[in-house]
């Protein structure tokens, strides 16, 4: 099988991005982008990735870092709970508050603020999403592999989880002999399938 034939069936396979999964329609706007940050916050725990899903589509009834804020702590377990993101739902909804204020106070709520303030600099913008409580390292590549679809600029991003998955397949580990495979849109399904491939 050529490597267009495996990255093909990869997407055909694997290739629906968390934020698809988590109700999240992608878009360059403030609430979209924030659900993905929250789906971020999630993802960065030591929980299956399915869980971090359910409990952001709990979560979506504060899609926005003002309702965030509005929200009640307990409202934020609550809705975590029915996620069945029960190990961390009382540490998370802390951290999920402080970082819904950090971004209302620093960036008006809006993550598009973050990005420019990046310039394009994926260092930068990785530097400034550990700035978000709960995201290190890792919860800033989660966010840029699904961010790419709407962020051009970061195109193309795999990040080690990507990369040990086209590894384990036989496909190029360097990025751009990976873009080469798929059109622009279809890079962050394809980071994701590979990252379930891993």
């Amino acid at each position: 099988m050529s490597v267009r034939e495996t990255v093909q069936r990869l997407l055909d396979d694997a290739g629906t991005t968390y934020a698809a999964e988590a109700g999240i329609q992608l878009a360059n706007k403030p609430a979209p982008l924030y659900r993905l940050l929250v789906l971020t916050v999630l993802m960065s725990a030591r929980i299956k990735a399915e869980l971090a899903v359910s409990a952001a589509r709990e979560l979506a009834e504060f899609g926005t870092p003002q309702k965030m804020c509005d929200a009640t702590w307990q409202q934020r377990v609550d809705a975590l709970d029915r996620g069945h993101y029960v190990r961390y739902d009382e540490s998370t909804s802390t951290a999920l508050g402080k970082g819904a204020q950090l971004l209302v106070d620093r960036y008006h709520g809006d993550l598009r603020r973050m990005r420019a303030k990046a310039d394009g600099d994926l260092d930068v913008l990785r530097e400034l999403l550990t700035e978000v409580p709960r995201i290190g390292p890792v919860g800033a590549d989660i966010f840029c592999r699904e961010v790419q679809l709407v962020w051009p600029e970061l195109r193309p991003f795999f990040d080690e989880k990507a990369l040990a998955g086209a590894r384990k397949l036989g496909l190029p580990t360097a990025p751009d002999r990976l873009a080469e495979h798929v059109e622009g849109h279809d890079l962050a399904r394809l980071a994701t399938a590979l990252v379930r491939a891993g």
